[in-house]
């Protein structure tokens, strides 16, 4: 049987470095949390600067925190 995830998608922009893989986001509609880089990234992670535009997966049972996924680059 296939799993089922029960996360969600969502975008969000980064208020503040809290260290090198943590930051304070928020999403549009004014919740904050605190956004998590993924495992790994931590060359990536270390490029993200407050007023970055990121794609995090949130749980519905803890809104407390969030993975970011990547980082949403501005079109030219």
């Amino acid at each position: 049987m296939p799993r089922v995830s029960e996360n969600f998608e969502l975008d969000a922009t980064l208020k503040a470095v809290l260290n090198n893989t943590a930051f304070r986001a928020e999403l549009g509609n004014g919740h904050e949390f605190t956004a998590f880089a993924v495992r790994g990234a931590a060359e990536q992670a270390a490029g993200l600067q407050p007023g970055a535009r990121v794609r995090v997966e949130m749980s519905p049972y803890d809104m407390s925190r969030g993975r970011i996924l990547f980082e949403e680059k501005a079109e030219t």
